[in-house]
């Protein structure tokens, strides 16, 4: 059973929404970098370098689901988009390298 968990912080400056599936949660890079207020960017170069270190293996903590989202250039057309999300496990390695 999915459920979403809406985080937000005590000035309201931030709301995240979070997956809850498998007993665990799940975020985006982009959602992970919205937490810990840091650059999308550098979340990916953290991501990369927990699995590069084997830290974490990926097929374990990521999971690919589609979105289907407005085509942005031809009206009345969708298109499908492959969004990785992210466990616990992985945004608590990345917590631990953002401070």
């Amino acid at each position: 059973m999915n459920k979403i968990i809406i985080y937000q912080t005590s000035d309201n400056q931030t709301q995240i929404n979070m997956k809850f599936d498998n007993e665990t949660f799940w975020l985006t890079q982009q959602q992970i970098a919205d937490l810990f207020q840091r650059d999308r960017t550098l979340i990916t170069k953290h991501i990369n370098n927990i699995f590069k270190t084997e830290e974490l293996e990926e097929k374990v903590v990521c999971a690919k689901n589609a979105h289907t989202t407005q085509h942005g250039a031809i009206q009345r057309k969708t298109q499908t988009k492959q969004v990785e999300y992210y466990n616990l496990d992985a945004i608590l390695s990345v917590s631990y390298r953002v401070n």
